[in-house]
């Protein structure tokens, strides 16, 4: 039987850290990804995300969750793509990081964003998938810049990209969670980024990078 990353080849990319693991969330992982969101990522009224997903009705957010899955990768193509990639810690799922991109052949720029269930924050789990998703951008797909977003009050975010090395790189006023925010821009590049101390064991890159056009 044809593995089904030999049809959609991310799927067989696999991201390792000392702690984590993080690859694409398939069909029969959305469960326990919708679980996770739903046992609390963040405090009630208190959204670090643009759009306040994570406080749809628990008969909503299944099914948001999963039609965004399968939107993101039925749209993914050399000009524009998104890698959700999911959390897993000791065999449990614990969040996804995404990375993502448009016109990574002339801009050579990724973008970042992530969340983790309530229960495992405050363990450095937040800095070492996003270090893992750094590693993988600049020393696997050639990426020279690295970009995010938070709340400006988003301290929590803040400092995971500070302990990284990312720079402020502006502020932008949105409507985030419904409400004007202003909003932090960040920018990492391999000259000003803090390299973990541990090594990113990768497989399945090669074919995900060709899937993706990008030079392996």
């Amino acid at each position: 039987m044809t593995e089904l990353a030999a049809c959609w080849p991310p799927f067989g990319l696999t991201l390792t850290t000392p702690r984590l693991v993080l690859r694409p969330i398939r069909d029969e992982e959305i469960p326990a990804a919708a679980e996770a969101a739903l046992s609390g990522i963040h405090e009630p009224g208190r959204s670090p995300f643009s759009r306040p997903w994570a406080e749809a009705p628990a008969g909503e957010l299944g099914p948001n969750m999963a039609q965004w899955y399968w939107r993101c990768r039925g749209n993914m193509s050399p000009q524009e793509w998104t890698l959700l990639l999911g959390i897993w810690h000791d065999g449990a799922f614990i969040g996804c990081q995404d990375v993502g991109a448009k016109d990574f052949a002339v801009l050579k720029t990724v973008s970042t964003g992530s969340w983790l269930r309530q229960s495992v924050h405050g363990r450095g789990f937040g800095k070492e998938m996003r270090a893992a998703v750094a590693l993988y951008a600049f020393d696997w797909l050639g990426a020279e810049a690295a970009e995010s977003e938070a709340a400006a009050w988003n301290r929590q975010s803040l400092g995971v990209s500070r302990s990284l090395g990312y720079e402020l790189n502006g502020v932008t006023r949105a409507a985030w969670g419904g409400k004007c925010q202003d909003v932090q821009n960040v920018r990492l590049t391999p000259a000003t980024f803090n390299r973990p101390d541990w090594e990113l064991q990768v497989a399945g890159h090669h074919a995900t990078a060709e899937f993706l056009g990008i030079g392996a």
